[in-house]
C-alpha cells in the first residue's frame, strides 16, 4: 500500500495512485468518512500482520481530486445495446455546512449522473454533470466515445432531438426512443428519417404499443443501475471538488461492474 520515500529517516510516505484508488473504493463502499477508511486500512493491516501504513486522511482527501482512473468495462465480443439515462445526486455545499454551523438555511446542490448500461446491465458509459445540463447533448458525448460497435441505442423522450437520432444513427444504431407527445413529421427536407419514422410508427400503433413492439421496456435496464447505484454506494456525493466529485462517481461505477462480473455464473459448453 506504501513506498517509503527515500532520503532521511521519517521522510514523507509516497503512495501509488493504485494505493489512493484501493482506499478511496473500499471507503465508497462501507460509507466510511476519510478519518475512518484511514483507520479501517490500518486495522486491516495490523490484522493481517503486514508492516505497511494506510494513506492519512488528507493524502486521500487531496490525491482522490487528481486521482486518474478509467472506466472499466467487461469485454464483449458483439455490438453492443446501449440503454441511457440519468438521475441526480445530491452534494453538501457551502451552504448547507455553512447553516449547520451558524444556523439558518443553507442551499443544497446537484449534479447529474448519467450512465449507459448495456442490456445485462453493465454500464458501458458515464458522464457526472452539471444539473443544467441536458441528457440528450450529453448522451451524444456518450455514444461518440463508446468504443466497439453499437447495434442499438434505448432512452426515454428526454433524448428525443435530431441531434441525438443522428449521431447514433452515425454508429449505425437503431434508436428506440419514444417521441415527445408534441413532435412532429418534417414536412419537408427531413432533418431525421428514423425519427419521422418512429412518430409515425407510434401514430399508428399507439403509444404503449409501441413500446411493446419496439423493446423499449428495456430501458429498465438504466434504472435497476441506478437502483443498484444508490443501494450501495448512496445518493450524496462525499467529495467536494469538481475533480474529486469525477473521481468517486467513476469509482462507484468500477465497484459495480466488479460485483456484476464476479456475480456471473461461468457457463462451458459440454460436449457428447
Amino acid at each position: 500500500m506504501a513506498g517509503r520515500g527515500v532520503g532521511a529517516r521519517g521522510g514523507q510516505l509516497r503512495y501509488s495512485d493504485l494505493a489512493i484508488e484501493t482506499a478511496l473504493t473500499l471507503r465508497l463502499i462501507f460509507h466510511l468518512p476519510l478519518r475512518q477508511a484511514e483507520g479501517f486500512l490500518n486495522s486491516l493491516f495490523a490484522m493481517m500482520r503486514i508492516d505497511l501504513s494506510a494513506p492519512d486522511h488528507t493524502t486521500l482527501s487531496r490525491r482522490g481530486h487528481h486521482l486518474t482512473l478509467t472506466l472499466r468495462r467487461v469485454p464483449t465480443g458483439e455490438a453492443v445495446h446501449l440503454i441511457l439515462d440519468s438521475t441526480g445526486l445530491s452534494m453538501v455545499g457551502e451552504g448547507e455546512w455553512a447553516a449547520e454551523k451558524h444556523g439558518g438555511r443553507g442551499t443544497r446542490g446537484w449534479k447529474k449522473l448519467h450512465l449507459g448500461v448495456d442490456a445485462a446491465g453493465v454500464i458501458r458509459a458515464y458522464a457526472l454533470t452539471e444539473a443544467t445540463v441536458t441528457d440528450a447533448t450529453t448522451a451524444i458525448d456518450l455514444i461518440g466515445g463508446l468504443d466497439g460497435a453499437l447495434a442499438r441505442v434505448t432512452a426515454d423522450a428526454a433524448y428525443d432531438t435530431v441531434a441525438f437520432y443522428d449521431a447514433a444513427s452515425a454508429k449505425g444504431a437503431t434508436v428506440v426512443v419514444p417521441p415527445t407527445k408534441t413532435a412532429k413529421v418534417t414536412r419537408c427536407n427531413p432533418r431525421s428519417s428514423a425519427r419521422d419514422r418512429t412518430i409515425k410508427s407510434v401514430r399508428t400503433l399507439g403509444r404503449r404499443r409501441w413500446k411493446k413492439v419496439s423493446g423499449y421496456h428495456q430501458q429498465a435496464h438504466a434504472e435497476n443501475a441506478f437502483f443498484r447505484y444508490k443501494s450501495i454506494i448512496g445518493e450524496v456525493l462525499r467529495a467536494r471538488s469538481a475533480g474529486g466529485q469525477a473521481a468517486e462517481t467513476l469509482l462507484a461505477c468500477n465497484v459495480l461492474n466488479q460485483m456484476s462480473e464476479l456475480g456471473r455464473p461461468q457457463s462451458y459448453h459440454i460436449g457428447r
